[in-house]
This record gives C-alpha cells, sequence and structure tokens, in this order.
C-alpha cells in the first residue's frame, strides 16, 4: 500500500493520479473529509482505503507492515493563516510524528517544504542544507515549514530513505478549492471568462514594474512526475527545491492564459493586499542543479505549455465556475 496524505487537496490528488496512470491502485488516502468540494478532486480514483486525518497514527501502527511509502502533502496551506498554533499542529507537529513512525517502522518518506521557506531571498534559492537554519521565512506558515526543516536535519534517526520538497508556485487541475490561495491562473480564467479581463497586483516595490514581481511557476505533472521518480530511486536523502528552474512574470502567464483562451490580452492593475503587502516575495527562482546531479533528467514543462495544458484540457470543460 502506498499513503498519500492531504490526498484530497490539489497536490495530493494529482499524486494519486499519477500513482493509478501506472497500475498502483493499493492507494489509502488520508486527509479531512468534511470539505466536499475538496473531496470531488478524488473522484474516479482508485482507492484502496480512505482514513480521516485524525486517526492515521492509529492506522500506520496497525498496518505499518503493509506499508511501502508514504507521500505526506497535507498541511494548512494558507499564507495568510496567522494562527500559529493551528499551523504548528497541522504542518509540524503532525510530521514529526509521521517522521517517527517512519523511522520506527523504516517506511520511506516524501514531504512537503515549500518556496515560502526562503523569504525574500536574502540568501538565495539554493537548497543546500547549511543555509536551511538561517532562513527567514516571510510569514508563519513559511516559519511552520522550516522549523520542521531545522528538525528533520538535525534528527539522528532518519528514515532509511527521506525527501523533502520546497514546492515553488505550483498551477494545474484540482485546485478549484483553494480560493485564494489558486494559482494565477486559475483566477485569471476566472476573471476572463466572466469579465473579458484580468487585474493583477501592482508592484509596490521600486524595482519591479507593475505585473513583472517574478515567480519560478511549475506545473503539477511535473511536481508529481518528480515524487513518483523519487519513489522509484529512493537514494540520496535530503531537501530539495522543486520548480522550474526559471523565473517568470506573472504577466507572462496571464498573457498565456488570455493565449489559452484565444481571447486578446486586457489587463489591469489593483493594490497587493495590505495584509500580504509586507509579506510579499517579488522574485524566486529555484536552483535545480541539486535535483539534476542525482539523476532527474525529464525536462520541465514550459510555462506556456504548461498553461495552455491545463486550460485547455482542464478549466476549459470545468464545472468549477
Amino acid at each position: 500500500m502506498i499513503v498519500v496524505t492531504g490526498a484530497a487537496g490539489f497536490i495530493g490528488s494529482c499524486m494519486v493520479a499519477r500513482l493509478n496512470a501506472d497500475n498502483f491502485n493499493d492507494i489509502v488516502v488520508v486527509d479531512h473529509f468534511g470539505n466536499k468540494e475538496k473531496n470531488k478532486n478524488l473522484e474516479g480514483k482508485k482507492i484502496k482505503e480512505w482514513v480521516e486525518r485524525s486517526q492515521f497514527e492509529t492506522w500506520l501502527d496497525a498496518n505499518h507492515e503493509e506499508t511501502e511509502f508514504i507521500f505526506h502533502l497535507g498541511a494548512r496551506t494558507d499564507t495568510a493563516e496567522f494562527d500559529h498554533d493551528l499551523l504548528w499542529s497541522l504542518n509540524t507537529t503532525y510530521t514529526k510524528m509521521v517522521w517517527q513512525k517512519c523511522v520506527d517502522y523504516q517506511i520511506p518518506l516524501i514531504y512537503a517544504s515549500s518556496a515560502a521557506t526562503y523569504g525574500l531571498g536574502e540568501l538565495g534559492y539554493d537548497d543546500s542544507h547549511s543555509i536551511i537554519p538561517d532562513l527567514q521565512p516571510l510569514n508563519p506558515y513559511g516559519l511552520s515549514k522550516n522549523e520542521f526543516d531545522i528538525w528533520a536535519l538535525e534528527q539522528n534517526e532518519k528514515p532509511f530513505y527521506w525527501a523533502g520538497l520546497k514546492f515553488f508556485n505550483v498551477y494545474g487541475p484540482n485546485e478549484y478549492h483553494k480560493s485564494r490561495m489558486a494559482s494565477v491562473v486559475l483566477h485569471a480564467f476566472k476573471q476572463i471568462k466572466n469579465t473579458g479581463s484580468m487585474k493583477l497586483f501592482r508592484s509596490h516595490h521600486p524595482d519591479f514594474k507593475d505585473g513583472e514581481q517574478m515567480r519560478d511557476f511549475v506545473y503539477v505533472k511535473d511536481v508529481v512526475d518528480v515524487m513518483y521518480w523519487m519513489m522509484h530511486h529512493r537514494k540520496n536523502s535530503g531537501i530539495y527545491n522543486l520548480g522550474s528552474g526559471k523565473a517568470r512574470p506573472f504577466i507572462d502567464l496571464t498573457k498565456a492564459t488570455f493565449q489559452a483562451l484565444n481571447i486578446d490580452p486586457s489587463i489591469s492593475f489593483i493594490d497587493t493586499p495590505e495584509d500580504i503587502r509586507d509579506k510579499y516575495q517579488y522574485y524566486t527562482q529555484a536552483n535545480m542543479a541539486k535535483l539534476r546531479s542525482i539523476g532527474y533528467t525529464k525536462p520541465f514543462y514550459e510555462l506556456e505549455e504548461g498553461v495552455s495544458d491545463y486550460v485547455k484540457h482542464y478549466l476549459a470543460d470545468s464545472a468549477y465556475m
């Protein structure tokens, strides 16, 4: 059995689909299944068992001998969440429990970290273990993720194989439930379909023009392909960046969405909300050399290619409007 936590969520449900695509059908999905909208992400998937998040520790104690691998992708991912106790409970303490069980039962583990750990990028975006204790995340979400990364590196006992993946700006199908935290592609698609135009955040940084804030956008199909490869590779444990390796402006992503819809671009700008304005990353770009160095050779989707696939093959026929 392969376990996927956060399985009803965006990346988790895409990971289940990726496993199913190669006939891994004994999948145990773990999540808090109270969100019916989110649960739609698992419709049509081949699943062996559904386990409520609060029951997973007990379930694993009883079923560890049959558990071959754990993808721990469940987390509170809202970068505007300021409930420290909630974030530390779900993102840090819970992950420590999963880690310890993987140590006790010798189960290989991949867990989700985040590019939010890099803060403003004062130390760059290299996934060297040496800089992790010195990183300065901009929000409690990033802090909760970085605290776990620090803790993991400090442990004397580790799973025989483990990888923490710093996801950059992931976009793609099954993010419909994420509301404000969904990718700009989804927001652009909805706005363009409804109004024929798109509003982007205005820059409040003198070094960046409006719409030219840059992020490392990575298509979710690349993300799950990397995790699938790592499940088979099972060497070179550690913390890795997972982005495209190419920073692109938000305006490019928006234009790609217009192009996928065959609509002439109409873009205007609004102020960045005050609650995130001073915590806003203006540039991120993953250094992907470490992943490449251990043998991952598959090319990543170019931004225009990924946006086109997402819009034309998923959003255009979507009922989630």
